[in-house]
């Protein structure tokens, strides 16, 4: 019995040494099999990045449809609304099929490539981003696209109340293909001609360097401000243009309140570009701020010396003009250079919205004047006021030629493509409602329905 309890002893010990060997190894094989973690998602960017794609979303409908609408006259305000209304819904579509990924893959320095074709690819685990500030990708096709939403909105300001509404979709549809995408894709897509991303040391086309560009001053403002110009010119001037008979805006209070949901909305326009909640994206929102306010009483000042009195449709415009200059530069500037930029494009943008009435075009809602005009400020004074600090780059001579050189890239490409979309969709459609439509609204003729009140 004894020697029988030292073998079951010794059996017992060898089992436990063979079970934690066995044991060891299976952890040893689990640890290796296993896939490795997928990144994690950084919870804070995230709730930043959806509520900035909600305020940019809100900058279009209501803030753009109310802010055009109560300029016009009463008889096309819905006309006006449906403009923008239309361009969130169409856009939405074109960019979930086509235009996110014709953006955001790698295949040439003029465009993006079809990998992401109907979102092929887009799953519930893709992320965005470089870690620890992944996002979902998700997150980042909706922030995005609510940018071609507001840039193809805001063409329609140049030409308010006298563009049919079935050659303004297709227009729409053929200008964001065309034009957008591949100046996005410039800028901000996977090797980019005018910097883009993933391309160290890149020095540009002529050898300047990458162009800067935050938030949109190129991508937006200054492509839709030189489509709205040549829109402008296309259809040819309003009756009655420059004239005391023109008819009067409908509702300032609604261009206020449009105006007020514009800047604020714009936080998520400039902050949220940082794609993180961070330094960044607050500097972004302190310089947004302070150049809306600035811009605001700059052009106030301006249009009270020259014309004696300040208009509340002036002070909103130069909140609307600080928020454009600032949009290039505002993850790249400090306070100081928001100072600048606010106050430059203040004076610059409400001068500019006159020379309409020297040249003769006529821009309904001054697109050209506010947005081209200020974001071609903010984007050659970023080249000039950037910090190293905030952005990576100190401002330059050099830095200002590669922001010349992006500018007049966009302003050249946009020109031509949008002269040969609006004559093709012209000689196709027809751009203009008759005469008697135009002088008596475009709500009724066009939509069916008027405003009562």
């Amino acid at each position: 019995m004894k020697n029988l309890g030292k073998i079951f002893g010794g059996l017992a010990v060898f089992a436990l040494i063979l079970l934690t060997t066995h044991n060891a190894a299976f952890a040893q094989d689990a640890a290796t099999a296993a896939p490795a973690a997928a990144p994690a998602i950084d919870t804070g960017a995230t709730a930043w990045m959806l509520v900035s794609t909600l305020l940019v979303l809100m900058m279009t409908i209501p803030g753009l449809a109310l802010f055009y609408g109560g300029m016009v006259h009463k008889e096309s305000v819905l006309a006006t609304l449906m403009q923008s209304f239309v361009c969130t819904t169409l856009v939405t579509v074109l960019w979930m099929i086509y235009g996110y990924s014709a953006i955001f893959t790698e295949h040439s320095g003029f465009i993006g490539g079809l990998s992401k074709f109907m979102l092929a690819g887009v799953g519930i685990g893709s992320t965005s981003g470089t870690a620890p500030a992944l996002i979902p990708e998700t997150v980042y096709i909706m922030f995005q696209l609510t940018f071609g939403i507001i840039t193809c909105a805001l063409i329609f300001g140049s030409i308010a109340t006298r563009v049919k509404f079935s050659s303004a979709i297709v227009f729409v549809a053929l200008w964001f293909t065309a034009v957008y995408i591949p100046v996005a894709h410039w800028v901000w897509g996977p090797k980019g001609m005018l910097g883009g991303t993933g391309i160290d040391g890149y020095k540009g086309l002529l050898g300047f360097g990458a162009m800067l560009d935050f938030a949109g001053g190129t991508v937006v403002h200054i492509n839709a401000g030189i489509a709205g110009l040549v829109a402008a010119i296309v259809l040819g001037k309003r009756k009655g243009f420059g004239q005391d008979e023109m008819a009067p805006p409908y509702n300032i209070v609604f261009s206020v309140i449009g105006a007020s949901l514009l800047w604020v909305g714009w936080f998520g326009f400039n902050a949220g570009s940082a794609v993180a909640a961070n330094g960044n994206a607050g500097m972004a929102m302190l310089v947004t701020h302070v150049a809306a306010a600035v811009a605001s009483l700059s052009w106030m000042g301006a249009e009270w010396l020259t014309k004696g009195k300040p208009s509340v449709i002036g002070i909103i415009s130069g909140a609307v003009a600080g928020l454009v200059a600032i949009t290039p530069a505002s993850g790249f500037v400090d306070f100081q250079g928001s100072l600048v930029i606010g106050f430059v494009a203040g004076v610059i943008c409400y001068y500019a919205c006159n020379l309409k009435f020297k040249f003769g075009f006529d821009d309904s809602l001054d697109v050209f004047g506010v947005h081209c005009t200020g974001g071609i400020i903010g984007a050659l004074l970023t080249g000039i006021l950037a910090v190293k600090e905030i952005g990576g780059i100190d401002g330059s001579f050099a830095q200002f030629l590669a922001q010349c050189e992006g500018v007049i890239c966009t302003i050249v490409y946009c020109g031509v493509m949008s002269f040969v979309i609006l004559k093709v969709v012209d000689i196709i459609m027809g751009l203009r409602v008759d005469q008697q439509a135009e002088h008596a609204g475009l709500d009724l003729h066009l939509h069916g329905d008027v405003v009562y009140s």
